[in-house]
Formats: structure tokens, sequence, C-alpha cells
């Protein structure tokens, strides 16, 4: 079996996250954990067995694109735009102090102006991934706490998307062009508007007609998702926006439900691929110079943010044991942060060293909060039974 092939890949993935997997239970330790832990001794900076990360690198986004998709399916659009409504004070306030505190950190560290701004910004973000996976199904479909959590997580991967465009533009000679900002203006609406149409005109004619044929229900629901996903990125938005408009357009449709938990075994198996991936994406040797900066910045969102979050959810009139777990929920930093992190440095905005800091203090609270929300909140993976919830 040769090493650069996919089959082989994912062979070295799954069998090893199996393994490390059952240390991390027995030690009592999150799952996503042991992945990424397998992901650093296998990657470039450990045995290299897998020495190009691009093939899993473009397998993992698709596990992210799942996820979106069915967080999309188990929201009606009523119930979110009210929920936004509400959470629009909190996600830009807090954005805001949680970039503030980037920057001064990092900014203090000796990082230059441009690279401290960015740095601050991609701070400003809570993992999906996190914060999702780790939420029980119930309460992601039944209780206002998933639907708070899910429309603070969408705006602020409509934040990220735009500062990934204004990346864009400072990497380019001439800056970002009017053109590129109309279609970002318009993008949002116009796609809501097509999914809208198309699935009224189309889609629910065809899920009703054949509705009895599971495999053809099954092949119609990842084309809608991928497709949606693919014609985000023609409006300048992201592939994960797509699909999240996609799967909440299909919201209302009565086999919402079959399709969520018929896509739900796919979707952990690119997650796997993508926890896998942030470990064997780490250059050691670099993350070695920005080890301390990059500490200092992950404990200090890992303190502030579940407060920060926990003190805006009070002021809208949440109760406060629910405020406190929704900030632990949130108290990390994204997988948008990562691709921040990338996107500038192949753009020339900022350097390695304050690229792999991002990379770095993410994964830093990647583990923590995820070790801190499987010990202490129910989960679908939690050791104890007391807190397993699927």
């Amino acid at each position: 079996m040769s090493p650069d092939s996919i089959v082989f890949h994912i062979f070295v993935i799954f069998t090893g996250s199996a393994i490390l997997a059952t240390f991390a239970l027995y030690a009592r330790q999150a799952l996503l954990v042991g992945y990424i832990v397998w992901g650093i001794v296998l990657g470039p900076s450990g045995f290299a067995l897998i020495s190009n990360t691009d093939v899993v690198n473009d397998t993992a986004e698709i596990g992210i694109i799942f996820l979106l998709f069915l967080l999309g399916l188990s929201l009606q659009p009523q119930d979110l735009l009210h929920t936004l409504r509400k959470t629009t004070v909190v996600t830009v306030i807090s954005s805001l102090v949680f970039a503030i505190v980037g920057f001064s950190i990092v900014y203090a560290f000796g990082f230059n102006f441009q690279e401290s701004i960015l740095i601050g910004a991609s701070m400003m973000f809570s993992s999906t991934i996190i914060g999702l996976k780790l939420l029980p199904t119930t309460v992601l479909h039944h209780k206002h706490a998933g639907e708070v959590m899910v429309s603070i997580l969408l705006l602020q991967d409509l934040i990220a998307i735009i500062i990934l465009l204004i990346i864009q533009g400072l990497g380019k000679e001439g800056g970002t062009s009017l053109v590129d900002i109309v279609i970002l203006i318009l993008g949002l609406p116009g796609l809501v508007g097509f999914a809208v149409l198309f699935e009224r005109f189309v889609l629910v004619k065809l899920i009703s007609r054949f509705d009895k044929i599971q495999e053809y229900i099954f092949l119609v629901t990842i084309g809608w998702c991928l497709g949606m996903a693919e014609l985000a990125k023609l409006f300048s938005l992201s592939h994960e926006i797509g699909a999240f408009i996609g799967g909440v357009v299909l919201a209302s449709s009565p086999i919402a439900r079959f399709i969520a938990e018929s896509l739900k075994p796919l979707r952990d198996f690119f997650l796997v691929i993508f926890f896998f991936s942030l470990g064997a994406n780490l250059n050691l040797s670099i993350l070695y110079t920005v080890l301390v900066p990059s500490l200092v910045l992950a404990i200090a969102i890992l303190l502030i943010k579940p407060f920060i979050f926990k003190y805006l959810m009070v002021k809208v009139d949440e109760k406060a044991s629910l405020s406190l777990e929704m900030g632990f929920r949130l108290g990390q930093i994204s997988e948008f942060s990562l691709l921040i992190a990338i996107v500038a440095l192949n753009m020339g905005v900022i350097s390695n060293k304050a690229s792999y800091l991002i990379q770095a203090a993410t994964i830093i609270t990647f583990m923590v909060s995820s070790y801190l929300i499987v010990q202490t909140y129910p989960t679908p993976i939690a050791v104890s039974d007391r807190l397993r919830r699927d």
C-alpha cells in the first residue's frame, strides 16, 4: 500500500485514532485530544508517516460542511431570525472585547501592529465544531441554549468571512476591488433567495415523489449540501455558510429528521480527519519559537471568554447558570481562526511566527476547552455515564 494513497491515509488515521481514543477514555480525556495528538505524531513534525497533508486537509473540510448542513437542518428559519435579533449585541460586543485582549497581548510580545490586529481579530470566534460536536442532540434540536449558541456562531462566521475578504484585499496589489465588495454584499441574500426558491419548487417535489427510496433521498441530500457549498464560493462566501443555508431551508420538511440521522455517521467520519489534520499541520520547530506568547494568549482566552459571554447573556435576560454553561461551551478559539492564519500567511500579510502563534493558541484552547466541557457538562462523548447525552 503506497504511503501517498488515500487508502493508506484513511487506514493510519482511523486505526491510530481508535487506539489513542481508547487511551484518552481511560485517562478521562476528550476523544478530540487523541485525534489531534495522533496528527502531531504522524505529521511532518513527527514520524512523517503522512508527509503531504494537502489531501487530508481537503478531506477534513467536508466534515465542517456536513456539520453546518446538519446544524441548519435542526433550526426553523423563524426561530433562528428571532434568536439572531437577541444575540447580535452579545456577538458584536464580545467580539470587540476578545479582539482587544488578543491585540494587547501579542503587541506586548513585540509583534507589529498589522499582525497584532489580525491575531486579535482571530480571537473573536468560537469553534463551531467544539461548540456543537459536544452539545447533546436533544439540546441542539429542542432547547433554547442550542438556538442561542447557533445564532452566535453564525454571526461570528459572517464576521470571519468579512475579515477573510479584507485579508485577500490586503494581499492584492490593487487592494479589494469594488466588485469584490458588491459580490459580498449581494451574495448572502442572493444565495438565500436561490435556496428558498429551489427548495420550494424543485427539491421538495422530488423528495415528496420519491420519499420511500431512502438511497435516493440520501444522494439528493448530499448533492444539495455540497452544491450549496460550492455555490456559496461563487458569491465570495464560505462553503460552510452555503451548507448551513441549504440545511435551514430544508428544516421545515417532514423528512428533515431522517436526513439528519442518516448523515451523522458521515459527518463524524470527516470530523475525525479534521482534528487529525490540525495536529498534522503543526510545525514543531516554528511552534517552539512562539510557545510562550501562544500559551499566554490561550490561557487569557480560556479564562476570559466564558465570563464575558455569561455577563453579556445575563444582560439580555438569559439565566445565569445557563449563560455560564454556554460561555464555557463557546470558550475557545475557532477553526475559522486557523483559516485566517493560513490565508493571511499565504497572502503575505503576516509572518510565519504570527501564523503559528494563532494556530498553536487555537489548538491549545481546543484541547483544554473540550476537556473542561466533557468533564463538566452533558456531552455525547462524556466519560461519565451521568454526563453522557446523545
